[in-house]
């Protein structure tokens, strides 16, 4: 069936997840066998915690059944995640789990995880409102929870590799934008006001972004037209802790682990540039 090591997974079939390997659980077989990596796929079911609906529901939705096993015997990563969140199993069950999120709904989703409300016109992240009380940890949860659902439909054929680019990008925009939640959070009360816009260049701003991909970013400030100097410079200082705040936050390690390597590298001069810039600035360079 394709397995690498035949014994090792005998013993999990028959001892681990004890299943009926020539009765009803001939198809879960069959559909780890499909996997990538069969191997991955099965050695991650055994991590996973024993659940008696979710082993009743693979023996009768062909849907979850596939979707699932794709997932486990392709990433380790949301493998680990499917380990830690056992309950999301059910996102990949039923007709929503082939419906794809819009730019919108995965903006709210990300917003709403970390505490933040999205209608706000500049949302702030609450940790009392966070799961948790940790923005910085619920963020990679949530958007891993959205990731799973669309590698699920990627890897099963649901979604053109178009689509899953385009969604890819807006789910990372949404991140992004949670992260600038979080980062606007861990402002200090004295600080200047300012206007931060996060420009998406290369291929999350061409909506072709890959599962692998950094997202590279360019900062641009407003401080007002007629702001003087001493204000412009204040208000450039607060926007670009808002920009080192959301760089770190999708960098740095939590246990849900990282989002994405953020890379401002594009903006004028490269890294012996600063950070964030006004648009008049960008307009001289």
């Amino acid at each position: 069936m394709g397995f690498a090591d035949a014994a090792r997974a005998q013993r999990l079939i028959s001892e681990d997840l004890a299943l009926d390997a020539e009765g009803a659980d001939a198809d879960l077989l069959a559909a780890l066998a499909a996997a990538a990596d069969p191997d991955l796929a099965l050695i991650t079911l055994t991590r996973m915690p024993r659940d008696a609906e979710l082993a009743e529901a693979m023996r009768a939705d062909a849907g979850l059944r596939n979707r699932l096993t794709a997932v486990l015997g392709a990433s380790t990563a949301l493998g680990d995640y499917l380990v830690r969140h056992p309950a999301d199993w059910r996102v990949l069950s039923g007709p929503d789990a082939l419906r794809g999120g819009t730019a919108a709904e995965a903006r709210a989703d990300l917003l709403a995880a970390v505490g933040a409300q999205p209608d706000d016109p500049e949302p702030v992240a609450d940790p009392a409102a966070a799961p948790g009380g940790s923005p910085a940890t619920a963020l990679p949860a949530a958007y891993r929870r959205r990731l799973l659902q669309l590698a699920a439909r990627d890897l099963t054929g649901a979604v053109t590799v178009d689509e899953t680019a385009a969604e890819l990008a807006d789910l990372a925009a949404a991140a992004l934008e949670a992260a600038l939640a979080i980062a606007r959070s861990e402002q200090p009360a004295a600080a200047a006001p300012a206007r931060l816009a996060v420009i998406a260049m290369g291929k999350c701003g061409g909506r072709e972004l890959n599962y692998a991909s950094d997202v590279d970013v360019i900062f641009v400030a407003a401080t007002g037209d007629d702001a003087d100097p001493e204000t412009e410079t204040a208000a450039l200082r607060t926007a670009t802790r808002l920009a080192a705040g959301l760089i770190r936050v999708c960098s740095q390690s939590t246990q849900e682990g990282a989002l994405f390597p953020v890379d401002p590298n594009l903006r004028p001069e490269g890294r012996d540039g600063p950070l964030v810039r006004t648009l008049a600035s960008h307009r001289v360079y």
